[in-house]
């Protein structure tokens, strides 16, 4: 980590940027390579995850480390000179959804990741200052809670409305990089930065030990991608929705984004109707598209006087589907439960791990159990979603207990016994982490 004085000064330099970036609003900031410097690279490393997945040199984070200074300063010279050539991304791909697809996460080199941190840290302070307060993916302070309070705020204030739940195609994978790099020009003018993101888009991705070239797509799993990603997402959604359909509403709407996840809550049945139908054609302008059968309009009232609305609906919006319930004193109320989807997906993960650790000492297996258990508490932890946390402990208690009893050929281990076990190697319980 780097030391608090750099940290500072590398706070002091942010800052510096953002002040440009607000006083040049209409013109792009043509000299941003300069702020970084060996302590500026430092904290790049410094922030950037050591233990993760490798790139196809094979050279690890601490590997790296071993000669830190040296391997910093050499990437420095080579981005401000423009002589680095950035190596493909190897391309892995991790099951979606329920299982039945997969999607392509690409892994950069670790100094690749240092260096596209670096960027990312130059870049931040001018786009923070210009993105939507809708907007939350990837942004520091905000995560995909704010998102979902947000959502049930604004569905709240409307009673409800009318959802329209979008799905962006392949968005990672479609992301034009020419329209990329004009929006990124309108506001970043610095031959280094722009270099490196050109190079960062056109490395490609090694997969079956061939190399792929193409003139669209930025593949999850680099740290740059996400920020890219809101760039694009700024001009093609965020400022249209307030430039040109809030001011054309005849009631009132609200949207939250996370990343390429984002739903629409209107007041006025016919707002929303126009636009979903205007939708598609402003994402087509920017090589976009909206899966046609899970981009739909849900109705979302709470109220049933008139016989002629249809029944309200549910959605799915950041790993919780939301409906309509009731209170205990029979009040209408907005609720949020684990998705199917997502539900099912944790278990089969689930399985599979303890499938493969079933032979490790119980002592091991307990640790990392607990350890998934509260990662998933931690996030699908929310109010009003007990009944599937305190499932998801059950489910998972039965699937240690199903693993366990295959260490041998002996009889199925009774729940007498499993209970005694627990006492022993007790799991956390199903908690609230967001009550």
């Amino acid at each position: 980590m780097a030391s608090p004085s750099a940290l500072t000064t590398i706070s002091t330099k942010q800052a510096r940027i953002a002040e440009l970036a607000k006083i040049h609003r209409d013109n792009p900031l043509r000299s941003l390579g300069h702020h970084m410097d060996l302590a500026w690279m430092r904290e790049a490393f410094a922030r950037t995850r050591r233990d993760g997945a490798v790139g196809i040199d094979g050279v690890t984070g601490d590997a790296y480390e071993a000669n830190l200074d040296a391997n910093l300063v050499s990437r420095l010279d080579r981005m401000k000179s423009g002589t680095y050539s950035a190596p493909p991304v190897r391309r892995v791909h991790i099951p979606k959804g329920d299982g039945s697809q997969t999607r392509a996460i690409g892994i950069p080199t670790f100094e690749d990741k240092v260096a596209q941190r670096a960027i990312q840290m130059l870049l931040e302070p001018i786009y923070e200052a210009e993105f939507y307060a809708f907007s939350y993916g990837f942004r520091p302070g905000r995560s995909a809670h704010h998102a979902l309070a947000a959502l049930m705020e604004g569905a709240r204030a409307l009673g409800g409305g009318w959802v329209l739940d979008v799905d962006v195609s392949k968005f990672f994978d479609t992301l034009d990089h020419e329209q990329l790099r004009d929006l990124l020009r309108k506001r970043v003018g610095d031959g280094v930065v722009g270099r490196m993101v050109g190079k960062w888009l056109n490395a490609g991705v090694l997969e079956g030990g061939i190399v792929h070239h193409v003139d669209r797509g930025t593949p999850q799993g680099g740290v740059i991608s996400p920020l890219l990603a809101n760039i694009y997402l700024h001009e093609v959604l965020d400022g249209w929705w307030v430039r040109e359909v809030l001011p054309r509403l005849r009631g009132r709407a609200t949207l939250v984004r996370y990343a390429d996840d984002f739903v629409m809550v209107f007041e006025d049945h016919g707002d929303a109707l126009r636009v979903q139908e205007v939708l598609p054609k402003r994402f087509a302008r920017f090589a976009l598209t909206l899966h046609p059968t899970k981009t739909r309009l849900v109705p979302f009232r709470t109220n049933g006087a008139d016989p002629s609305e249809p029944p309200p609906g549910s959605f799915d919006f950041l790993g919780f589907t939301h409906h309509w319930g009731r209170t205990r004193w029979g009040a209408p109320v907005i609720m949020r439960k684990t998705a199917s989807s997502r539900f099912s997906r944790a278990l089969k993960a689930l399985n599979q791990w303890l499938r493969g650790a079933r032979h490790l000492p119980v002592a091991a297996q307990a640790k990392t159990l607990g350890q998934k258990l509260r990662g998933h508490f931690a996030y699908y932890g929310i109010r009003g979603n007990s009944c599937a946390i305190n499932r998801f402990h059950y489910e998972a208690r039965v699937l240690w207990r199903k693993w366990l009893s295959r260490r041998s050929q002996r009889a199925w281990m009774k729940w007498e016994a499993f209970n005694r076990l627990l006492t022993m190697y007790p799991l956390p319980p199903a908690r609230l982490a967001h009550p």
